[in-house]
């Protein structure tokens, strides 16, 4: 009677080897899949990270020629604008010179009402700003 024990120990001792054997087995077997999944996943950062190192000068000097255009046309629209108003003051002198060769009294009576208004305006201002302090 005492074999029976002792087989029925062994027999529990081997099945709890082999259980102990089987987990361990999978345990190397997961750590061995969490390993390639976390190379894998590396390895795609790395291939992301080199392309983007690839890409950004481009994508870089692309926005310095597009800003730079902007900037030369935004330069040009200022360029013209100034020419435009330019000629615009030069044709307004030019039609005041005419104006005043043509009309030369009511030129001077002009030229004097405005005077005048200047003074009262510039009057007032004085007035009202020595009132204030």
């Amino acid at each position: 009677m005492n074999t029976k024990p002792t087989t029925l120990a062994q027999s529990a001792s081997e099945t709890a080897d082999q259980v102990a054997e089987q987990l361990a087995t999978k345990a190397h077997d997961a750590v061995t899949a969490t390993r390639r999944r976390a190379n894998g996943a590396l390895d795609s950062i790395d291939s992301s990270v080199d392309d983007m190192r690839d890409t950004a000068p481009s994508a870089f000097s692309r926005a310095a020629a597009q800003m730079e255009a902007l900037t030369r046309r935004g330069m040009d629209r200022a360029r013209d604008a100034s020419n435009q108003v330019r000629d615009q003051a030069h044709r307004a002198g030019d039609r005041a010179v005419g104006y005043i060769q043509h009309e030369p009294v009511k030129s001077v009576l002009i030229a004097v009402a405005a005077g005048a208004a200047v003074a009262m305006l510039a009057g007032w201002f004085a007035r009202s700003r020595s009132s204030r302090l």
